[in-house]
């Protein structure tokens, strides 16, 4: 009878555990690192214009079944607990490397738009033609191109970084963590686009 009671625990907790999905945590703190370190790069700073936003650590609890309750409950607790993420974010396979010069040899043509505020920064990451009339007829065909080539070396990038450490799923996270990122490391004067709405840093 003690057989059959234990065998039945040790089914229901096997079955238990194959329904689990465990998730894996974005690590928001090593992303934001990240992204500053090629965005000061594409924008030759030395330091982000703002500090990154406080991010609580997730205390690391993958290892430990604690004493104060039964095996059982410890077990479905150790297998319920969302793994830790590696600390690092990989920003440094070809691909990567390749995109980030791209985007550093072309800054230097951008940037005179960005000042103009003609061109702004969205909130998906990317940017866009905010007001045409600020740019002279003859540059408006390149400032066109412009912005193109760097919103499809932008989505590149989130995409391979993504995929890059393993999690292409993280994509909308890179996205977003850059799309804060761009802002907070833009010099004042620049246009971004919050809530729908243009706003000048």
């Amino acid at each position: 009878m003690q057989s059959i009671r234990l065998s039945s625990l040790l089914s229901l907790l096997l079955f238990i555990s194959a329904c689990v999905t465990i998730n894996v945590y974005f690590p928001t703190a090593e992303a934001v690192e990240a992204a500053d370190r090629i965005i000061r790069d594409v924008y030759g700073q030395d330091k982000p214009a703002e500090p990154a936003p406080e991010v609580t650590p997730v205390p690391d609890t993958s290892h430990a079944l604690p004493a104060d309750k039964p095996l059982f409950v410890s077990v479905l607790d150790w297998l319920v607990t969302p793994a830790r993420a590696n600390a690092d974010i990989d920003i440094s396979s070809p691909a990567i490397q390749a995109v980030r010069k791209s985007m550093e040899a072309r800054f230097a043509a951008l940037r005179p738009f960005f000042d103009s505020g003609s061109i702004g920064m969205t909130e998906d990451g990317l940017i866009t033609v905010r007001d045409l009339n600020a740019v002279a007829l003859r540059d408006r065909k390149t400032v066109s191109t412009l912005v193109e080539a760097e919103n499809r070396d932008r989505n590149a990038l989130y995409k391979e970084i993504a995929r890059a450490n393993g999690h292409p799923e993280w994509e909308p996270d890179i996205r977003s963590t850059f799309a804060q990122r761009w802002v907070a490391n833009a010099p004042g004067g620049w246009w971004y686009r919050q809530g729908g709405a243009w706003k000048q840093k």
